[in-house]
């Protein structure tokens, strides 16, 4: 259901835009405000686990996600569902971490491993889908609240989940040593001023035509980045416990986990929402039909992270590299079927299969060997740095390649769907680059 929201809206963007008169920077909000609440509260999310319980605390995350949800569905305007996204997204991050914490500290061995496939492969459902049932939600038009069912759909799950999880969580404390460990509030300021001050010009600086602001703003969230850097590191010297635990980013593959992941989720946040603007704003597709675009992508998402680990051994070591390569070329046909302005036949379709089977295999492996081998007493902070970097990668890709996708559009001078069509070639040709670049830096850390 988190992932799933982080999606879901994309197909409901043109309509949300038309409904509350929102403007292309409030749409990116929209889509994006739900990350930053979400990737910087994850780490925190995840040591409320630790010191309250994971299970009470999933049920609190749930209430709240629900409850936001809720007020998302009913909101009047752009600004009040971008806050309204904001705290869907708080609700989330306290959720979400507790599920993987509950999986590291219940399972060991091979059980463990197969719990995390079933894990990821969830994971990869819900990110495919959304885009799915968000066109299948705003086609609908229930009752004619057009997007809103987008939002309102979590409620009745959300009330469903909150009964049963109350039966069936646990909802004990954890050890007495991890109860004890801080919530390091300091980090945690540090590293949401850092996301926020390079996530606004990023989403706005195109639409205000870049002032000299938006520059400045970037330049502060580098420092305020370093300084972050610097605080967790005095923090784990001092026998504190820090956001981002170095004893974790020092984990055997744990580096070369979080580059891989940075750069697969941005691929894929930035895809899904570049090409949803143009298949609706340019070839002016409805809702559904720009949904039910994705099947392919969504199809093969889940089968691919639902069936990876019965491959053969020959193959695995190759798994997450071939995936890469396959998302470079798979992105390029998509820009390259679509660019005359068309629909993109056969030739689109395929290399949208192709995108979901390389996203799959560069993503699911990826996280599921990282977080395997990893010590329970660390299940919480892997869980949240993986969960964090994830929901960052999605973040960067839609602020980065939103933006890309908007600037070109207004240089070529507006949305018709030959325009939109050279847009998307530009972000197809920088998302290409982005998961070659994901392969070939693996390559490098692994052999370092």
């Amino acid at each position: 259901m988190a992932l799933l929201d982080v999606f879901i809206v994309n197909v409901a963007a043109p309509t949300i835009a038309s409904d509350l008169h929102a403007s292309g920077a409030d749409l990116q909000l929209v889509v994006a405000g739900y990350a930053i609440t979400y990737s910087v509260l994850l780490i925190t999310g995840a040591r409320l686990g630790d010191r309250f319980g994971h299970g009470r605390v999933h049920l609190v995350g749930l209430a709240l996600f629900t409850a936001a949800s809720l007020a998302c569905g009913l909101a009047r305007g752009s600004t009040e569902l971008i806050v309204f996204r904001l705290v869907q997204g708080a609700g989330a991050a306290v959720m979400i971490p507790q599920v993987l914490s509950l999986i590291q500290r219940t399972f060991t061995g091979e059980a463990r491993v197969r719990a995390l496939g079933a894990y990821s492969a969830v994971l990869a459902v819900g990110a495919a889908a959304g885009q799915v049932v968000g066109g299948v939600l705003v086609s609908a038009d229930l009752w004619g609240t057009g997007w809103r069912p987008v939002f309102l759909v979590n409620v009745p799950v959300g009330l469903v989940l909150l009964a049963v999880g109350r039966r069936v969580l646990p909802r004990g404390g954890g050890a007495p040593g991890e109860r004890a460990r801080g919530l390091d509030g300091p980090g945690l300021v540090l590293l949401g001023a850092a996301v926020s001050l390079v996530t606004v010009p990023l989403v706005l600086g195109q639409e205000e035509d870049w002032p000299l602001w938006s520059w400045l703003s970037l330049a502060a969230g580098a420092l305020v980045f370093v300084l972050f850097c610097g605080h967790e590191s005095r923090l784990a010297r001092r026998g504190g416990a820090p956001l981002i635990a170095p004893r974790v980013l020092r984990h055997p593959g744990m580096g070369l986990a979080v580059g891989r992941i940075t750069a697969v989720m941005a691929v894929n946040g930035g895809f899904l929402f570049v090409l949803t603007l143009h298949v609706q704003g340019g070839l002016g597709y409805s809702a559904l039909r720009a949904g039910l675009t994705f099947a392919p992508t969504a199809v093969v998402f889940g089968l691919v992270g639902l069936t990876w680990r019965r491959w053969p051994a020959a193959w695995q070591r190759a798994l997450i590299p071939a995936g890469f390569a396959l998302t470079a070329l798979s992105v390029t046909g998509v820009g390259l079927a679509l660019e005359g302005g068309d629909h993109g036949g056969a030739g689109a379709y395929a290399a949208y299969a192709g995108v979901g089977v390389g996203l799959a295999l560069a993503f699911s492996p990826t996280l599921t060997r990282a977080l395997a081998t990893v010590r329970p007493e660390d299940a919480a902070d892997a869980s949240g740095l993986l969960a964090t970097v994830t929901q960052l990668g999605q973040l960067i890709g839609v602020a980065a390649f939103g933006t890309l996708f908007f600037d070109r559009l207004e240089s070529l001078g507006g949305p018709q769907a030959y325009t939109s069509a050279e847009a998307l070639l530009a972000c197809m040709f920088a998302l290409a680059t982005t998961a070659a670049l994901g392969a070939v830096s693996g390559l490098v850390l692994r052999r370092r």
